[in-house]
């Protein structure tokens, strides 16, 4: 006999899996900051020496971003510059500690879009006085994700097309393989930190061109062989 809660809590955060219907349950959201050259120059960082970092959204932020629909997204509180980071997202089917890089890619389920929303101005001033990224980084919604690709259907990207467009403007644009730590470095790093585990899924950095989104303009986040969401900021 199953022990009763003491109360009722939210079910728990899936993404819908494409082409079936089947859905993958999440446990954990991990990010890795300044994964792309360009994007490092930007926010002030040296891509030739930083090594990897990582930090974490709650499970709750995510939104699930169906295909071939435009669904709403609230701007967040406490905030007066928003900003979109498209990234493709990993989610692993199982984990583990101290993964080999060789071992790394068996433990991938599949892929998908995702944005890391961020309040910018609560990162800029967490930054400043050396706090937490927490109240930028983890706000309500701040993980649109689209539907999973199974490896089954789409392999493991390393090459293709990542972009963002805002009322049809290109605003980031360029290619997978500009990462600079790859997907199976990123999971084989992280699991020095972290026991990974079956559910985990990792938004694998973001490319140049991140800037603000207001009420009523709507951005469309793209991913060469993954599709394309669309979210209406509101």
């Amino acid at each position: 006999m199953a022990t009763p809660f003491a109360i009722d809590i939210e079910a728990r955060t899936i993404i819908p899996v494409a082409g079936g219907s089947i859905v993958f349950p999440v446990r954990r959201i991990y990010c890795i900051g300044r994964n792309y050259a360009a994007h490092a120059r930007e926010m002030g960082g040296d891509p030739s020496r930083e090594a990897p970092f990582f930090f974490q959204k709650a499970t709750d932020t995510l939104q699930f971003c169906p295909e071939n629909e435009t669904i709403q997204h609230p701007y967040p509180t406490m905030t007066t510059n928003y900003h979109h980071e498209v990234e493709m997202v990993v989610a692993l089917k199982s984990g583990g500690r101290d993964i080999a890089e060789g071992d790394a890619l068996s433990h991938v389920f599949g892929y998908a879009v995702g944005l890391d929303m961020t309040r910018r101005d609560l990162q800029d001033e967490a930054k400043a006085n050396r706090r937490p990224w927490e109240a930028g980084k983890s706000s309500d919604y701040s993980a649109p994700v689209g539907p999973l690709h199974p490896v089954s259907s789409v392999g493991h990207p390393s090459r293709g097309k990542i972009s963002v467009s805002v009322d049809s403007e290109p605003r980031q644009s360029s290619d997978l393989s500009d990462m600079i730590w790859s997907v199976p470095e990123q999971i084989s790093i992280l699991s020095r930190y972290f026991e990974l585990k079956a559910g985990d899924i990792i938004f694998t950095g973001t490319p140049e061109g991140v800037g603000p989104v207001e009420r009523g303009q709507t951005m469309r986040a793209y991913i060469e062989g993954l599709g394309a969401i669309a979210l209406a900021v509101v």
